[in-house]
């Protein structure tokens, strides 16, 4: 601990009542080469403290006199075990006029209020502080333990590792991805990235051309039964996977129990590459460029720029990365150009829009990339009053609906789940996800030039009522949001 500095002066201490607590932030504080005065009712205890060269005094605190004891001082921690006395020394040293800065301990929240109603600027609860010390001291025992348990895994493996990412991956899963082939690397295991669908979003392109990440499709060589390992980093679209999972790694709970021998899911961060960071720590292994970049930037995809959602976890592991990553690179994938197709759906998204409540659902028509459908409902859930969008394309012999959420009392995921499971495959989670539904279910009838137009509105309004219905609203009561 240092003291803090305004020019060349140095902030002055006093410590009030000094039990084991006080005793060992004094000697902190001394050590520091800091300015402590230490105020104590017990003489015994004034007189030990003064034998180790201690600047200590006789003081009852719950005093008027204490005011006076104190007003040279510019910070002031009351550590008394007595608590009435603590409040009491509080609304001395402010009655006088005392403007220091007032650290108080207490026993209980009820006494928390009542030190910082006499004019406490900080409380602190030893309980609490022994427990948030005990869950830290616990989380880094269980990430070391599940390091050695990964290490054995990938030390064990002689064959290939295939690193899954979701279908359609994201920045998240891409990065993870990378850092878990990082770490294989290390122990001598070459690991190939797959990916099923598409990877359609213009940043998410960008992203991966511009760190050079090498994927592979999951439809091309080798196939997946060559490899002697599969792990799987965030979410994947499959409740049973057709194979054998030996690792699993993500933020958020599978929606079915998978059986694989190494697994760590973390629902209290917000990205899958925030704890892959965290392994990147406990393997004492610095990041390259790349895969720094990729990281930080699956963190700040993944929490909307530290703006959804974001936890401690998530900040530290960024900050851990920040001098690691090529911010040029940064910025020329979070600003990619727009395609003319994007601006065009855009524009029909807006103009299209329908609004029930704080639910927007809008139509683009007939488009060639279902990419512009996700940038568009990204851009509309930005619009004033709006939580929950969803944008409706026709790609092919496909109907697409692409959705975003910022109502915490929702998941986008499961409504989009309840509305369309039986009818096409559904990807998401909480705040996004996405639908594709074969064109016939609908209508059963074949898109044409001649009908074109029917085809769209039909497939558009029962789209339209099954969302609106999951959602708990009308939609057959819209406004156009103008």
């Amino acid at each position: 601990m240092s003291a803090a500095t305004t020019g060349s002066s140095r902030s002055t201490y006093a410590i009030l009542g000094c039990g084991s607590v006080g005793h060992a932030v004094a000697e902190e504080l001394t050590e520091a080469d800091n300015d402590v005065l230490i105020l104590d009712n017990d003489e015994s205890r004034v007189e030990a403290l003064r034998d180790q060269d201690l600047n200590a005094q006789l003081q009852d605190i719950s005093e008027p006199s204490v005011a006076e004891a104190v007003e040279d001082r510019d910070i002031i921690l009351v550590l008394a075990s007595d608590i009435e006395a603590s409040k009491q020394a509080v609304a001395e040293i402010r009655e006088q006029g005392g403007g220091q800065y007032i650290v108080v301990r207490a026993s209980d929240p009820v006494n928390e209020d009542e030190l910082q109603d006499r004019g406490a600027d900080v409380v602190v609860n030893p309980s609490a502080v022994i427990a948030d010390s005990a869950l830290r001291s616990l989380e880094s025992g269980e990430l070391q333990y599940n390091a050695r348990q990964l290490g054995e895994l990938l030390e064990s493996t002689d064959g290939r590792l295939a690193i899954l990412t979701q279908d359609n991956p994201d920045p998240d899963s891409i990065a993870s991805a990378t850092a878990l082939q990082a770490i294989a690397d290390e122990y001598g295991v070459e690991a190939d990235i797959r990916y099923a669908g598409e990877i359609g979003h213009q940043e998410d392109r960008a992203f991966v051309n511009l760190l050079g990440i090498e994927l592979l499709a999951r439809d091309e060589e080798p196939s997946l039964d060559e490899y002697e390992r599969i792990a799987i980093v965030d979410t994947i679209s499959e409740d049973e996977p057709e194979f054998e999972i030996d690792i699993l790694v993500d933020h958020i709970e599978p929606d079915e129990d998978l059986d694989a021998a190494f697994v760590d899911v973390r629902t209290n961060v917000s990205s899958t590459s925030t704890i892959l960071t965290k392994y990147l720590q406990e393997f004492d292994l610095s990041p390259n460029e790349e895969v720094a970049t990729a990281l930080l930037y699956g963190i700040r995809a993944e929490t909307l720029d530290f703006k959804r959602d974001t936890t401690p976890g998530d900040l530290t592991a960024a900050a851990y990365l920040h001098p690691f990553a090529n911010h040029d690179t940064l910025e020329q994938v979070e600003s990619p150009s727009m395609s003319p197709e994007t601006l065009d759906v855009l524009a029909e998204a807006i103009q299209s829009r329908e609004v029930q409540g704080s639910h927007l659902f809008s139509t683009a028509g007939f488009i060639r990339d279902r990419d512009a459908l996700e940038q568009a409902a990204q851009y509309l859930l930005d619009l004033e009053g709006i939580t929950t969008s969803a944008v409706f394309g026709i790609v092919d012999d496909e109907i697409i609906v692409a959705a975003r959420s910022k109502d915490i009392r929702i998941n986008i995921g499961a409504i989009l789940d309840g509305a369309f499971e039986e009818m096409g495959e559904v990807v998401g989670h909480s705040t996004q996800g996405s639908v594709e539904i074969p064109l016939g279910i609908f209508t059963g009838i074949e898109a044409s030039e001649d009908n074109r137009e029917t085809l769209l509105q039909l497939t558009e309004e029962a789209v339209r009522k099954k969302l609106f219905a999951e959602l708990g609203v009308d939609g057959s009561d819209s406004s156009n949001g103008s």
